[in-house]
C-alpha cells in the first residue's frame, strides 16, 4: 500500500490457520504430556488415583495444626526439600519420555494390585500418624505451642510414622512402575525424608531438651520398626 510516496507494508499477522490451530491446541497437549505414561494406563492407574486421593485429602487437613513458635531456616531446610523435589520430577511422565527411559521388567497386573494395597496400607500408616499427632503436626520442621514429646500410638512403633507411611508407598510404586526413573526417584524421595527425620530430631532435642527427647530416641526406632538407628 503507498501513502504520500511511501510503501507501507502490511501489519504482521499471528500465522496461518495451521499456526493458530498449533498455539490453541498447546495447552491440551501440554496436559496431554503431563497426563500419560503409568498414571493413566492400566492398571497402574489405580496408584495414581490413591497417590491422588491422598494428596487432596492431606493438603485439606493441613489447615489442622497448632500456631509455630519456631521452625528451621527455609534455606537450611532444602537439604531435604532438593531430593525430594529431583524425586518427584524424575516421577513424571514427561521427564521421562525426555530422558529415554524404559521399562527394566513388567508386573503382571495381580502383582501391581497387591503394590496398591502396600500403597494404600502404607498411606494409612501416614494418616494415623497424623491423626493422632492432631495440631502438633506441620509440613515443615516446627515447634508448635505446647509442643510436647509423643511416644504414644504409632510414635510408640517409630518416631517417624508419617515418613515411614510415606516410604512404604513409594517404594511399592516405583516397583509397580518398573522403570529406572521412577526407582530412583522413589529412592530420592525416600532420601529426602530421611534427611528430613534427621533435622527434625536435632531441632526438637534442641527444642524440647535432649535428654527427653534422647531417651525417646534411644527406646523408640527412627523410620524402621525394630531397627535403631
Amino acid at each position: 500500500m503507498e501513502f504520500a510516496g511511501l510503501t507501507l507494508d502490511a501489519p504482521p499477522v499471528l500465522g496461518d490457520r495451521q499456526g493458530m490451530s498449533n498455539i490453541l491446541n498447546l495447552p491440551g497437549e501440554i496436559l496431554a504430556a503431563v497426563f500419560s505414561g503409568w498414571i493413566v494406563t492400566w492398571p497402574t492407574v489405580l496408584l495414581s488415583l490413591i497417590w491422588l486421593c491422598w494428596v487432596a485429602s492431606w493438603i485439606a487437613a493441613s489447615f489442622w495444626s497448632g500456631r509455630t513458635k519456631s521452625h528451621v531456616r527455609t534455606i537450611d531446610s532444602w537439604v531435604y526439600r532438593l531430593p525430594i523435589l529431583l524425586g518427584a520430577i524424575l516421577l513424571t511422565p514427561p521427564i521421562e519420555r525426555l530422558l529415554g527411559v524404559v521399562q527394566l521388567y513388567r508386573l503382571g497386573d495381580v502383582w501391581i494390585y497387591v503394590l496398591a494395597v502396600v500403597v494404600v496400607l502404607g498411606l494409612s500408616f501416614t494418616w494415623w500418624g497424623r491423626i493422632h499427632l492432631g495440631r502438633l503436626w506441620s509440613n515443615a520442621i516446627t515447634h508448635k505451642e505446647d509442643h510436647r514429646i509423643v511416644d504414644t500410638g504409632p510414635y510408640g512403633v517409630v518416631r517417624h510414622p508419617i515418613y515411614t507411611g510415606q516410604i512404604i508407598a513409594l517404594l511399592a510404586t516405583g516397583i509397580a512402575v518398573g522403570n529406572w526413573a521412577a526407582i530412583l526417584g522413589v529412592c530420592l524421595i525416600s532420601l529426602g525424608e530421611w534427611q528430613k527425620g534427621r533435622m527434625e530430631e536435632r531441632f526438637l532435642s534442641a527444642e524440647l531438651g535432649a535428654e527427653a527427647y534422647g531417651a525417646y530416641c534411644r527406646r523408640v526406632p527412627m523410620i524402621i520398626p525394630f531397627l535403631r538407628f
